[in-house]
């Protein structure tokens, strides 16, 4: 029998996002945690986190959004591959549980939570739609699960100012381990089928509204070179001679978007919320 490609397509980039998350995990929080918190707020209310309701964070991360459920009241579990992660999660959030996991392969029984919320991970993952197929398992009926991944790259967003400079002065196609579309659940239309084909109902997609407040236009090539897994690879490999060149048009134009001391650089995420069915069939 010969090997399914797709499975070696996926192991090797989970292996790819695990190796680079276990290297960058303690730099997460300096860069992208200013921005990515901003999406919790909203994450939660999407599966009415509240006193009494079990709810598991996964792709945790350093723990922010189970951390926030908890106190709101909510029983929280967080899993996350990185062991890294999940040690930066532990210190840091006592009022919540953490433990190493798969997304993919959930070590929990069917029905055990009451909500699930995976902010920004969906990205991460090799296998996404097995991921939504094992939330769906976990969930009770009448479960609710919510999910952020970052906007379609327009020209006035961080995302697109870094792909055009790369574009521009470098090469978009380095040899990265493949691995699904980085903006492919930016699409509400593909969000809702993914859904909908796992079993989901009631999908609802947004926009929320971000902004990233950074010291200097460096800081934006830095973080993204240093605590990213996908986009840091891309700024990595590129050639010796082009990497100044991307570095100087994403400082200039991210200094565009100065206000006062700050620069205030639009990140917009999408959030996708649904519901597991009350019953069957």
């Amino acid at each position: 029998m010969k090997p399914d490609v797709k499975m070696i397509e996926s192991t090797a980039f989970r292996n790819f996002e695990h190796q680079g998350w276990q290297k960058a995990a303690t730099r997460y929080g300096l860069g992208f945690g200013e921005v990515t918190v901003q999406s919790i707020p909203p994450l939660l209310d999407a599966v009415n986190a509240a006193p009494g309701v079990r709810l598991l964070d996964v792709a945790c991360g350093p723990g922010y959004a189970a951390s926030a459920a908890a106190e709101r009241g909510s029983s929280a579990v967080g899993v996350d591959f990185s062991s890294e992660m999940v040690a930066i999660a532990r210190s840091r959030n006592p009022n919540a549980e953490f433990r190493e996991g798969d997304a993919e392969r959930l070590d929990f029984r069917d029905g055990a939570f009451d909500a699930v919320v995976m902010n920004y991970g969906m990205l991460h993952l090799g296998n996404p739609d097995q991921a939504i197929v094992e939330t769906y398992r976990v969930l009770r009926p009448g479960g609710r699960f919510a999910f952020t991944v970052w906007d379609t790259p327009g020209p006035g967003t961080g995302f697109g100012i870094v792909l055009h400079a790369i574009q521009t002065h470098g090469n978009l196609s380095v040899p990265l381990p493949p691995g699904p579309p980085f903006f492919r659940f930016s699409d509400p239309a593909e969000s809702t089928r993914v859904l909908n084909a796992a079993g989901f109902v009631d999908v609802r997609v947004i926009q929320v509204p971000q902004v990233w407040r950074l010291d200097s236009g460096d800081a934006l090539f830095t973080t993204l070179r240093t605590g990213a897994v996908r986009t840091a690879a891309l700024l990595n490999m590129q050639a010796a001679e082009a990497l100044p060149a991307i570095r100087e048009e994403i400082v200039q134009r991210t200094e565009g978007f100065r206000k006062g001391d700050h620069i205030e650089l639009p990140m917009p995420s999408v959030l996708a919320s649904a519901v597991k069915p009350a019953t069957s069939g």
